[in-house]
């Protein structure tokens, strides 16, 4: 076994044995070893905090429950861009309530083995696990099980990783992220599961769009139908007005007729009129 190896090992052993031993464990270890460059690196190591040191007992005796959350949490960061707001909203409350529900199963486990965990000691392990949910180097510091000191709520960890973790840095087996295959067939089901929600999307509209036209061809037709029974109506009506025409017109010509013949009439018995009074006017005129 390396050196590094053999730090990480004792390393792993310390920051999860109880705290009030840490320093006369360490010690021990130092002595015990015959490389005195290992032996210096021990003594190297430093106590951890109360928070840092619950959150290495819960990744040392819930190692596959905090695996777990953390491929989930990174899985969530992978799939957040294709979220709306509203989904987002409710990410954001779900991954609330998992982090305390860690923090709280952390802290009991704490307790178990005796030490006494303040609110703010609670707090600062809520933030540390909620810090993992958010970025891969914090992750990979929390499952290791050697954190030194809590983490920040945000932020980023990767160029600080070595002052977090004791023994060295943690090993890609520490990582929660999974393997680049696994990585790959995710974004790809991802890429489905989004093309495919696009085409439902595309096909519901396509549908609405058929319905709203099949609305309006059956608007149309009845719209025709009812044009063209009243235009059957009005050409019914035109036809006998045509009629009514051609009788007004067979009419007039009948009176037209009739007015030359009555005409012709007046004229004739004028003629009369007028002879006759001629006539009266020649005879001599009584006494």
């Amino acid at each position: 076994m390396s050196g590094d190896s053999t730090l990480e090992a004792i390393a792993a052993e310390l920051y999860t044995s109880p705290l009030s031993e840490f320093v006369s464990a360490r010690n021990a270890h130092a002595k015990d070893t015959s490389d005195a460059a290992l032996a210096a690196q021990i003594r190297a190591l430093r106590k951890p905090s109360v928070a840092a040191w619950v959150v290495n007992v819960f990744a040392r005796e819930r190692s596959s429950q905090l695996g777990e959350a953390l491929r989930l949490a990174e899985e969530l960061r992978e799939a957040q861009e294709d979220l709306d707001a509203r989904a987002l909203a409710q990410l954001g409350r779900d991954r609330r309530a998992l982090t305390r529900r860690l923090a709280s199963s952390a802290a009991e486990l704490a307790e178990a083995r005796g030490e006494s965990i303040t609110a703010s000691t609670l707090e600062a392990v809520t933030q540390t696990i909620a810090a993992a949910f958010f970025d891969q180097a914090a992750a990979a510091a929390v499952a290791s099980g050697r954190l030194v000191r809590e983490l920040e709520p945000a932020g980023t960890f990767a160029d600080i990783v070595d002052t977090l973790v004791a023994g060295g840095p943690p090993s890609s087996a520490s990582a929660s992220a999974p393997p680049a295959d696994e990585v790959a067939e995710r974004r790809r089901r991802r890429d489905a599961e989004r093309a495919l929600r696009d085409a439902e999307a595309a096909h519901d509209r396509a549908t609405r769009e058929v319905s709203g036209a099949e609305r309006a061809v059956k608007d149309s037709s009845d719209r025709i139908a009812e044009l063209e029974t009243r235009a059957a109506e009005l050409e019914a009506e035109l036809a006998g007005v045509r009629r009514d025409v051609e009788r007004a017109r067979a009419d007039e010509e009948r009176a037209e007729t009739r007015r030359s013949e009555a005409t012709a009439a007046v004229t004739a018995s004028e003629k009369t009129l007028a002879k006759a009074r001629k006539a009266l006017d020649a005879l001599p005129s009584r006494r």
